[in-house]
């Protein structure tokens, strides 16, 4: 090998080793806090969170506008994508400058030497410059040039405690950097050369005539025309830094615990938002005279499960407790307001008919009594009413017959992700508010009831294998779906007679100034109310959108007046308005079969039902129960007495068709219905099997009675209540087998048996008996 060859080698090795050691030359990094950025689905700012560090620092963007691109390339850096991370003139310029000036007036620095800078955040000496040059060559071989620009335009610094340009835009602009002028652009272009003295609000002569001399020159290299110049010189600077907007600050706040220090971009709709924010406000500040201070609400496009306005809770008035909390998120006591997923669950598996007969009577379960709202009782009420009066007895005792724990599976089914302790912690009071629920769960569960019914009649009467989903704050790739024959929690028939009871315009009495409020749109809504007052609810959807509403007090605190017809379904409406028509749900013809119902009891028609009416039900429903209150009655010639062939001499009787509801029932139904008839009495000394024409109002089977006790330490008598079908009849009373006396209408005793367990005994004249166990406690 020749010395020449062998030197060669040398160089070589040792230009490589060189380069090997260069690449061992960390890349700059940036290790810093970003803030939590939220956006609209514009693109518009709803809010940010500030860094850990107390930094005003958005994380960085995807692309620059073309506007500041050119003027911070003209301001900073004009031959960027022509050096390798070092402009060797510039370097040299900067040199002579400051030698002939004495002190540093001038870096020479590019772009990318800045950004080293900027990493390292060392001060400026000629150490450092040269490890700045060395670690800009660096990053040059590692970075793409966009990146580069990127990295620097996210962590200039602006002034103050701003960094990054596209959180100047919004500081000083409030608006995003896409949409700023070639001044605007121009004026954060020069900003980071001086950000300490030359901050807006201060130094503005000096600030804007670096702006306009970068103005001029846009226009000598003919980015600018000389109109667009003009006008740029004469924008005026702004005054200073502004607050950033704050349309959805208990939304940051949850991205800030989620996902902090990211820019999320959101489907809130910017527009909807603010004015939704308004409505709720008014509607929190008028409530707060009740002193009822809190509100929130959810507006949910049902098609894309996408949520297009989130207030979590009203601004705060002098009363500053408890507005922080996310009442979107919050667990609270559902009150009535899961009642219209009963009634869908019930009517698809054939429990009940749309309109068939419910019982409200007193009733307990063990230690149990539910109470209607305005504790008065109906006998029979058809379920499609019972869900619009939202009355509590006939629901209990349907969720006793559907079943506690395949009514669970079944809302968890549909999105109710809050109950999960199973059906022996809430028991039957889950109807009634017994679990607790979130808006958030709500607003998507009804959400998916209308999808589901809305794509089946699209796809050709078939259901969507993803209908039923959570709803979501940011946008989705619309995604594949299979489509299948078997509904994915409510089938499409279940899901139409769900909402078509909502519709209906039969409220309870306590909710009468609804209509007060009402919307002209085609709305099924439901409202609830917790125990004490504590939270009112009202969830309502048309063909398009979903409304959720909560209203009441963060701390608990109950209420009178705080019912969910009254003070949220106002507010829901309010909101609607908000909102375009939208077509109904379309009916799904496929899902659904006629049949013949009886038209007194909603049953299906059995032969001695007398009217009888077609009505399509879901196609789902196997039961083929018949009216059990319809009964052919053997009746004298007079039709004053109940007889049989064989009572009659001559044998001549009259058989009709009978409405008959158990005693009862009957007695509160009759109550509320006066061309209730009961039937006649039986004829003397015609005995008639089967009938049972007597029943207890009070007690209930098996009832622990607590006797009260007077203020002087007497004991207070108790009330026992029978009810006969035959209002003439007379009633004898026993107590442990012991003769109390007789009644007729009413039959009501009053007795004082004492502490323990007891047997009353009824008799009537016909021999008719009812026994009735009951145990008493003294308090």
């Amino acid at each position: 090998m020749t010395p020449k060859r062998r030197k060669t080698i040398r160089l070589a090795s040792i230009f490589l080793g060189l380069f090997l050691l260069f690449l061992l030359i960390p890349v700059p990094r940036f290790q810093r806090p970003f803030s939590t950025v939220v956006t609209a689905a514009d693109g518009s700012l709803l809010g940010a969170h500030i860094a850990k560090d107390g930094q005003w620092r958005f994380p960085a963007p995807d692309s620059l506008p073309a506007k500041y691109k050119t003027a911070l390339l003209a301001f900073e850096d004009e031959y960027f994508y022509y050096h390798p991370g070092v402009n060797p003139w510039s370097v040299i310029r900067a040199f002579k400058q400051n030698i002939n000036r004495g002190h540093i007036v001038s870096g020479g620095s590019t772009i990318t030497m800045q950004v080293a800078r900027m990493a390292d955040n060392a001060p400026r000496t000629i150490g450092n410059k040269i490890w700045e040059i060395i670690r800009a060559l660096r990053l040059e071989l590692s970075s793409g040039k966009e990146d580069i620009l990127i990295t620097y335009a996210a962590n200039a610094p602006f002034g103050g405690n701003i960094v990054g340009f596209e959180t100047a835009s919004w500081h000083y602009f409030e608006r995003p950097p896409r949409h700023l002028t070639w001044a605007e652009s121009a004026l954060l272009a020069v900003l980071p050369n001086a950000p300490g003295m030359l901050r807006p609000g201060s130094n503005s002569s000096q600030l804007k005539a670096k702006r306009d001399r970068l103005l001029k020159k846009l226009f000598e290299k003919g980015h600018i025309d000389s109109t667009e110049l003009s006008l740029s010189i004469h924008e005026p600077l702004p005054e200073g830094s502004r607050q950033l907007p704050s349309l959805a600050p208990h939304l940051v706040d949850y991205y800030l615990k989620t996902a902090r220090g990211q820019n999320i971009a959101t489907t809130i709709d910017p527009e909807l938002q603010a004015r939704a924010v308004k409505t709720l406000q008014r509607h929190s500040n008028r409530m707060a005279k009740n002193h009822i201070r809190h509100a929130g609400a959810l507006i949910v496009d049902i098609e894309k499960g996408q949520v297009l306005a989130y207030i979590g809770n009203s601004s705060p008035r002098d009363d500053k407790a408890g507005h922080a909390v996310d009442m979107i998120r919050a667990r609270r006591s559902s009150g009535s307001i899961l009642k219209p997923f009963l009634y869908g669950a019930a009517l698809q598996n054939g429990t009940i008919l749309p309109h068939t007969l419910l019982t409200d009577v007193p009733t307990q379960y063990q230690n149990y009594a539910p109470q209607n709202f305005h504790r008065h009782f109906d006998g029979a009420v058809p379920a499609n009413e019972a869900l619009s009066r939202s009355l509590n007895v006939p629901f209990v005792r349907l969720l006793h017959q559907y079943g506690g724990e395949r009514f669970l599976k079944k809302i968890s089914d549909l999105g109710i992700t809050t109950l999960s302790k199973g059906y022996d912690h809430y028991g039957l009071s889950l109807i009634l508010g017994g679990g607790e629920v979130t808006l958030w769960d709500l607003a998507g569960s009804y959400a998916s009831l209308g999808r589901v019914l809305r794509h089946y009649t699209i796809n050709n009467s078939r259901y969507r294998t993803n209908d039923i989903r959570p709803v979501t704050l940011t946008p989705r790739r619309a995604g594949g779906y299979e489509l299948t024959n078997y509904p994915p929690a409510f089938s499409a028939g279940a899901a139409w007679w769900t909402l078509e009871a909502m519709k209906s315009v039969i409220r309870p009495p306590e909710e009468s100034g609804w209509k007060n409020f009402t919307s002209q749109q085609n709305i099924a809504w439901k409202t609830g109310t917790s125990f004490g007052y504590r939270d009112a609810w009202s969830v309502g959807l048309n063909g398009r959108y979903v409304v959720a509403v909560w209203v009441g007090n963060a701390s608990g605190e109950g209420r009178s007046g705080l019912l969910g017809g009254t003070t949220a379904g106002p507010l829901m409406f309010r909101l609607f308005d908000l909102l375009p028509n939208s077509d109904w749900f379309d009916l799904p013809h496929d899902d659904m079969k006629e049949v013949q119902i009886c038209s007194k009891s909603g049953y299906r028609a059995g032969p001695d039902c007398p009217e009888k009416e077609a009505q399509l039900i879901p196609s789902s429903v196997k039961s083929n129960q018949v009216c059990p209150y319809h009964k052919i009655i053997h009746l004298t010639t007079d039709r004053r007495y109940q007889t049989r062939h064989s009572c009659e001499p001559n044998g001549e009787i009259v058989s009709e068709s009978w409405f008959v509801l158990p005693p009862l029932m009957a007695w509160y139904y009759s109550c509320q219905n006066a061309d209730y008839q009961f039937l006649p009495p039986q004829k003397p000394g015609c005995f008639i099997s089967g009938q049972k024409p007597i029943d207890f109002i009070y007690p209930n089977p098996g009832a622990t009675i607590m006797q009260p006790v007077d203020l002087d330490g007497e004991k207070q008598k108790l009330v026992f209540k029978v009810v006969h079908t035959n209002p003439d009849a007379k009633i004898f009373w026993h107590l442990d087998n012991h003769y109390l006396g007789q009644t007729q209408n009413p039959h009501e005793m009053e007795l004082n048996p004492g502490k323990g367990f007891h047997k009353i005994t009824v008799v009537d004249e016909d021999g008719n008996r009812l026994v009735r166990r009951f145990r008493v406690v003294e308090e």
